[in-house]
């Protein structure tokens, strides 16, 4: 799972079972409370922001 700002919007990619999902937010304290939500829900140590 990654959180990645490109031209002022926050992105978060993750990948399950294969298959991978983008998000996008405008604002940037909102993509990674939502990477938070999904690490806990996936059972990842960590996500990574780039």
């Amino acid at each position: 799972m990654e959180v990645i700002e490109a031209c002022g919007e926050w992105f978060v990619r993750e990948v399950e079972d294969g298959n991978e999902d983008s998000r996008s937010f405008e604002l940037e304290s909102y993509a990674p409370a939502f990477a938070e939500g999904q690490r806990l829900r996936l059972k990842l140590r960590e996500f990574v922001r780039l």
